[in-house]
């Protein structure tokens, strides 16, 4: 039940040391379980204010020219890598893949108030396909985030039906609204064109949809196939920027060529 989780979540968490000898978090048994069977776990305090307050500083100066990679800014910003390689998120990442990790991607989402767009619900393996299927993300709130200002949404227990049939979003005044051609190859080589949408989901209950409420410098993992986005920034005056990383288990396929070099 999600009074559970919600109880789960604010546990404290320990602190060990990584790989590299970097403080990293430890989770609880009980916390990798509430993770498998909800689809999602929240975890205050990944970063810490100054963390947050040096990348939003870094963001707001002005850029050369050619420093937007993409997907892939975390493999030449330092700042993007800095997070992406968090050892709190990637220790956090290990124990609950049961394994080391690769980074898929990374984004800064930045909605801003009286109207930001959100991204309609979707699973995240509709627009990563990846095998076998390991793909999870981190979303961490640059700012203290809840339902008013356009926080994420979650659909408990979704991850547990497979993949599940979806839409091209249509609704453009809530959120954003696009479709490409991306570009897709197998591990045997060959190599196909496939069209993306900005997909929703098909028969989801507004009942079913969690709006969940994480401070600033924490964050949400979720799975590949756990149901999710936003809403619009409804709010007059609070701005939400948050940060998302994509990862997938050591020795995982993903078939979309711009983002199929892993770091």
């Amino acid at each position: 039940p999600i009074s559970k989780h919600i109880a789960i979540k604010l546990e404290a968490t320990k602190l060990l040391k990584g790989n590299q000898g970097e403080p990293t978090m430890l989770i609880s048994v009980d916390q990798i379980n509430q993770y498998h069977n909800d689809g999602f776990l929240i975890v205050e305090n990944l970063l810490t204010d100054q963390e947050v307050s040096d990348f939003l500083n870094h963001e707001s100066k002005p850029k050369p020219e050619d420093w937007q990679k993409g997907l892939r800014t975390h493999t030449a910003d330092p700042q993007w890598q800095y997070l992406a390689t968090h050892p709190s998120i990637t220790g956090i990442t290990r124990q609950l893949l049961n394994d080391d990790s690769q980074i898929v991607q990374s984004m800064y989402l930045n909605k801003k108030p009286d109207g930001g767009q959100g991204i309609a619900i979707h699973q995240d393996t509709l627009y990563i396909k990846n095998e076998p299927n390991t793909l999870m993300a981190c979303w961490v709130a640059m700012d203290d985030t809840g339902p008013e200002n356009g926080g994420l949404c979650v659909v408990p227990g979704s991850h547990l039906k497979g993949l599940q049939s979806a839409h091209k979003n249509l609704n453009s005044s809530e959120h954003v609204s696009w479709e490409t051609d991306y570009e897709m190859q197998d591990q045997n080589g060959q190599q196909w064109t496939e069209r993306l949408h900005s997909f929703e989901m098909d028969d989801v209950e507004p009942d079913e949809i969690l709006k969940l409420t994480v401070p600033r410098g924490g964050g949400v993992f979720f799975t590949g196939l756990t149901i999710h986005g936003s809403y619009a920034n409804r709010s007059l005056d609070r701005i939400r920027r948050a940060f998302a990383i994509h990862y997938v288990k050591n020795g995982t396929w993903v078939f979309r060529t711009d983002i199929q070099e892993l770091t």
